[in-house]
């Protein structure tokens, strides 16, 4: 992968060497092994706890967060180094509902008490999060969503459902949208709300994905009684904190650091030459393809680096247009990845691997064969959630229409 580092600054050298060094030290032959063996977007529970105990230990957890609420502030360099260099050796992807969504939901709508409680217990790894948005009849479409909330004094009665929650079954927390007012347009009457998953009336119900693991779920709410202080930005207010928790979302980390890991693992693949599998790379196809993938990684890492540092300067902002370029661009080159790993493995993907790697059966597969079936069907969702790539051409088709 041809690289398009500009000459770092020597503060930037110095903490990219001392990235390296942390990454050499912790992030050992059983975390790397491990990780290698993840299919979905995000690290299972058990193992992203142990990577996130570490990055806490060293005060990395929170790159972005501010200093005052206990994160790095790492500077826009120090965050596209640290991203990439974590990248670059494969470290667990962390979910990103706490530290990355409702982390900084609460600093910018939460009242200083809501702050004082929760945001520790995020840093640390105390509260494990989950997302409470999509529901049957509410997807792309999250204005109509009808999982309800009643107001009773201080305390709010939920009755309704979501879906596609992921890692529901490991949380202990979920913030959520609920319609609080049915009064004038959809987006008016929404509430965004915290609470236990632990709550009595909340069930969660698994969803085995066609990949064969189970990573999201369904997560019922009956006659749930939230407290009223566990409501963030006020009532009927929840749509405008909904729309920044979603810029944050679609925008998060550098994608270019994501999409040169997983093409790293690409080439890794295709260049093996076990017994089992045929040359690929020798067929003029498929390095068409892997050359477009490449043009395409450095085009989107050119535009976050622009984007970057034109905000490190002041002069623009994270918003909507940029957020909905990345992550169109980001996952549909993400997918195309998943699928040429595919082909590596040859008539090895015929095989349910789910079968070996998420119920320990052995079906006498090289080892390597072992993940990209499951992670190829995983990444299918990645142009659904987090706004599907159908709606991120309406938002960029809306601003270039001036509607």
């Amino acid at each position: 992968m041809i690289s398009l580092d500009a000459t770092l600054n020597p503060d930037d050298a110095r903490f990219r060497k001392e990235v390296r060094a942390f990454l050499d030290a912790e992030f050992t032959p059983q975390l790397r092994a491990e990780s290698r063996r993840q299919t979905g977007l995000f690290a299972h529970a058990d193992l992203g706890r142990r990577w996130h105990k570490i990055l806490y230990g060293r005060g990395w957890i929170a790159p972005t967060w501010p200093k005052r609420f206990g994160g790095a502030e790492f500077t826009m360099a120090q965050q596209y180094i640290f991203s990439e260099e974590c990248g670059a050796v494969g470290t667990p992807i962390l979910p990103g509902m706490g530290l990355q969504m409702c982390g900084p939901v609460l600093m910018k709508y939460g009242t200083p008490a809501q702050q004082d409680y929760f945001l520790p217990r995020i840093l640390s790894g105390e509260h494990y999060w989950c997302q409470g948005y999509s529901e049957p009849q509410a997807g792309s479409d999250l204005a109509s969503l009808r999982c309800r909330a009643e107001r009773r004094d201080d305390t709010y009665v939920v009755n309704g459902q979501k879906i596609w929650t992921t890692h529901a079954h490991f949380a202990d927390w979920i913030f959520l949208l609920v319609r609080t007012s049915s009064e004038g347009r959809p987006q008016a009457g929404i509430t965004f709300l915290l609470a236990p998953m632990d709550t009595p009336g909340i069930s969660v119900r698994p969803i085995r994905s066609m990949s064969g693991e189970h990573e999201v779920n369904e997560v019922f709410f009956d006659d749930v009684h939230i407290p009223a202080e566990n409501c963030i930005g006020g009532e009927n207010q929840g749509w405008a904190v909904a729309k920044f928790l979603l810029l944050n979302e679609r925008s998060g980390s550098s994608g270019a650091t994501v999409l040169k890991a997983a093409y790293g693992r690409l080439l890794e693949a295709a260049r093996s030459r076990d017994n089992h599998l045929s040359d690929i790379l020798a067929t003029a196809r498929f390095r068409h393809s892997l050359a477009d993938i490449e043009i395409d990684i450095l085009a989107i890492e050119a535009m976050e680096r622009a984007t970057m540092a034109a905000m490190a300067r002041g002069e623009a902002e994270l918003d909507d247009f940029m957020a909905s370029v990345q992550k169109l661009r980001v996952t549909e080159t993400l997918q195309r990845i998943t699928e040429l790993e595919v082909e590596t493995i040859g008539r090895f993907a015929m095989i349910d691997q789910g079968a070996v790697l998420f119920d320990g059966l052995d079906n006498g597969a090289p080892p390597r064969t072992l993940r990209p079936v499951a992670q190829f069907l995983n990444m299918r969702a990645c142009t659904i959630f987090g706004g599907s790539s159908e709606v991120q051409r309406n938002i960029l088709a809306r601003v270039a229409l001036g509607l």
